[in-house]
């Protein structure tokens, strides 16, 4: 079938007009009049196709909805109008076109809202650990303080070992199913007798979650309902309506979490018992041959995401009723051994790591394991598997937090054999050449810029003591023998906790990250700059000419040469994504942001996300919040971040500052973050033209010395520098008790009705 398309646009010099459908881009051609016109072959009804404009061979503006083939002749013609991105887009999304929400005409529209994990509640109802029954609980306390939104982490199924480690909830075994943590058992049909009941009081007296005891009870609770009871569920509309419309996804993870438990592992490259059985490699004919075997296995994971599934709406629709949304949270990653990888891995980069670069969070980067995306694969056709997963995240939510929005624009790509982050790079970039790279004093044939630089003097500063033994050890001809050469290499010759162990691991993975670039592992020849990589021993002993070259190439490098590539990067993917659904869209887009972000989501309204201690402006050692954008989320801290108090305690110079300049404070600051001075503090965030302020629950209680933790330190839910982080943090009373609290309520619900939210 062959299109021929006709628009009317006026562009002015140099722009040129292209269209888009998966893929492929074709150009058009200019008539008078402002008519453009273009031929798309090769295609078929129903695919999906957009306008975009490019100047100097980079896109800068396209469409924010696509076009539709029609179907008919083998040859069609077809008018068609420019789509723009809708005016107060926001203002016109999923939680206002259902009615929950209703912007006044006139009026500038702005709620508060809570921001706090699922597994993080408790209730009088509550196992251990707060489950999405919960959710209806503290809707009501919303409602009564006069909040809109409750914003959560994600609640994607991560059960890849059966341990604590499967606490990370930013590593799901699935994009698409949920956590069985999260259900209420009475609910899904168990009885509350004394052996369950003694269990439920043991667990919920822990201060903290247990991961493993909590998932071990409900995972064995849940074998005996479905034994007793799964028929049933499993002959009703519902349940058969449920797996028809999931398949998709639900199938193939069923078959995953058999798998697993079978060959105990989630490593998929690890399921095969000779050529007879060989599941390594996802074969859908093959898998459907195994489901059938295993049948039971099969339908009971289905049946536990059905359970999980009607739970979670009724919470939502419990919450709309209150006049509450909830806000969702999108993982910019998936886990390489995860279904997504097993059954998608054409998608993904299986040999690479993403991470992110240094931060205020961690020194040395985030290497979080997870595969890279092949955004040129997933265009192909439309990126069907990323509006998969966000239109099964619209079923209960009605906004979303997009994790690392960077990453719609470039991902902090690291080589497998990396442990840091440091040792990584953009994709996509634009690196050097080494003929570029020569030009400014770089010889890349020596190795001396692109090898651990290693000499007498920072070898024996490394080391110290054992700088003898680590010589024999590991060097060889003044390089690193090849058993050492590489972090992953490191990590296994010294895994141990031992003080030697660890001067030894840390101090040769500090000289493998001595390096200025870093090779592109799929161009041979070109080359990354190193990122920081003037804290480096190798760059101090740069002679003063290279080190100036190397100043410029890192500078245009990192903050002007890939501007309007990656924004181009993100308009391909961006517009796509947006309008596969009515969600409410707010981007995490803190820390290295490079001018092409804030005018892709000020393009697309997506709300971005404020931190005072966090500031967008470099020259800021705190940003205002009487000054942030209305299209944001503001917030006074996240959950990679310590909450007001501890904050407030962990450096006291940066407090004095705080106490001085934002608070405007005499003499010495207080010790402690004192409940009127966080007062002061989340008032100024309320009072923010942000459209919505989100505050963590730990800094809505610490307004009020009566209720909240004693020790602050025990609020922290996430340390982002610890990579097996235990992620366990519950709160110290219900939400039931939480209610009773007449004067704390009483004050928060003043506080947001006095800033007009």
């Amino acid at each position: 079938m062959k299109l021929i398309t006709r628009i009317k646009y006026h562009t002015v010099w140099g722009e040129d007009l292209l269209v888009r459908t998966g893929d492929r881009l074709i150009p058009m051609k200019y008539l008078p009049g402002d008519i453009w016109t273009g031929t798309l072959d090769r295609i078929k009804a129903g695919q999906e196709y957009r306008y975009e404009v490019h100047q100097g061979g980079f896109c800068i503006r396209r469409e924010w909805g696509s076009h539709t083939v029609p179907s008919g002749r083998v040859v069609m013609e077809t008018e068609d109008t420019w789509s723009d991105v809708p005016s107060a887009l926001p203002l016109h999304s999923a939680p206002f076109r259902s009615g929950v929400f209703s912007a006044a005409e006139g009026k500038v529209w702005k709620a508060a809202g809570t921001a706090i994990p699922v597994f993080s509640l408790r209730t009088r109802t509550s196992f251990g650990v707060g489950e999405f029954n919960d959710l209806k609980t503290l809707a009501d306390w919303a409602a009564m303080t006069g909040q809109k939104i409750i914003q959560l982490l994600p609640v994607n199924d991560t059960t890849m070992t059966g341990t604590w480690t499967d606490s990370y909830p930013y590593s799901a075994n699935s994009s698409f199913a949920l956590h069985p943590q999260f259900i209420h058992l009475p609910a899904a049909g168990a009885e509350e007798d004394d052996e369950y009941l003694r269990l439920k009081n043991e667990l919920e007296a822990l201060p903290e979650m247990d991961y493993e005891r909590v998932n071990d009870a409900k995972r064995k609770i849940l074998r005996k309902i479905f034994a007793a009871k799964g028929r049933k569920v499993l002959a009703s509309a519902g349940y058969r309506r449920f797996v028809k419309e999931n398949a998709e996804w639900l199938l193939p993870y069923a078959a995953f979490c058999t798998l697993r438990d079978e060959f105990g592992t989630a490593d998929f490259s690890r399921w095969k018992r000779g050529d007879a059985e060989d599941f390594s490699n996802y074969d859908k004919d093959k898998v459907g041959e195994y489901a059938a075997a295993h049948k039971k296995d099969i339908d009971y994971h289905c049946f536990v995401q059905y359970n999980l599934h009607v739970q979670l709406l009724e919470a939502r629709d419990y919450a709309h009723s209150k006049g509450v949304v909830f806000k969702g949270d999108l993982p910019i990653g998936i886990s390489r051994t995860s279904a997504d990888a097993w059954v998608n891995r054409s998608l993904f980069h299986i040999d690479s790591q993403a991470g992110a670069p240094p931060d205020a969070f961690s020194t040395e980067g985030q290497n979080w394991g997870f595969p890279t995306y092949d955004w040129e694969r997933m265009s192909r056709d439309g990126y069907s598997w990323w509006k998969s997963r966000l239109r099964k995240m619209s079923e209960y939510f009605d906004a979303f937090r997009i994790d690392h929005i960077l990453g719609f624009f470039r991902i902090w790509e690291i080589p497998m054999d990396a442990v840091h982050g440091l040792l990584g790079h953009f994709n996509p970039a634009l690196p050097y050449s080494a003929e570029e790279l020569s030009a400014f004093g770089f010889d890349m044939t020596s190795g001396r810029y692109s090898e651990p630089y290693i000499d007498a003097y920072l070898w024996d500063g490394v080391f110290g003591r054992l700088a003898g033994d680590a010589r024999r050890k590991c060097l060889a001809d003044g390089r690193l023998k090849a058993a050492y050469s590489t972090q992953r290499k490191v990590l296994a010759k010294f895994p141990g906790q031992d003080e030697d162990s660890k001067v030894m691991r840390d101090g040769l993975m500090h000289i493998i990250d001595n390096v200025l670039f870093v090779p592109d592992p799929r161009r041979k020849g070109y080359w990354h700059p190193r990122i920081a990589a003037q804290y480096t021993y190798s760059y101090g002993l740069l002679d003063e000419y290279r080190r100036r070259a190397f100043d410029r190439l890192y500078d245009d490098f990192f903050y002007h040469r890939h501007n309007s590539f990656w924004k181009e990067s993100a308009m391909k993917k961006l517009p796509e994504l947006l309008s596969a659904t009515g969600m409410l869209a707010c981007g995490e887009d803190l820390g290295m942001i490079p001018d092409c972000v804030p005018e892709v989501m000020k393009e697309y309204q997506i709300l971005s996300l404020e931190i005072q201690r966090m500031p967008k402006d470099p020259s800021e050692t705190f940003a205002d919040p009487a000054h942030y954008p209305y299209y944001s989320v503001c917030a006074t801290s996240t959950h990679d971040m310590n909450p007001l108090r501890a904050w407030w305690e962990e450096d006291r110079a940066v407090t004095a500052k705080f106490w001085h300049e934002v608070l405007g404070g005499q003499g010495d600051a207080p010790w402690y973050c004192e409940p009127w001075i966080c007062r002061r503090i989340l008032e100024a965030h309320l009072a923010s033209p942000a459209m919505l302020a989100v505050i963590p629950l730990q800094d809505w209680l610490s307004v009020d010395g009566a209720i909240r933790l004693e020790n602050p330190a025990g609020e922290r839910i996430n340390v982002p520098s610890i990579p097996q982080y235990y992620w366990r943090y519950r709160m110290h009373l219900t939400l039931e008790d939480l209610m009773s609290r007449d004067g704390f309520n009483a004050a928060v619900r003043e506080m947001i009705a006095a800033s007009g939210r």
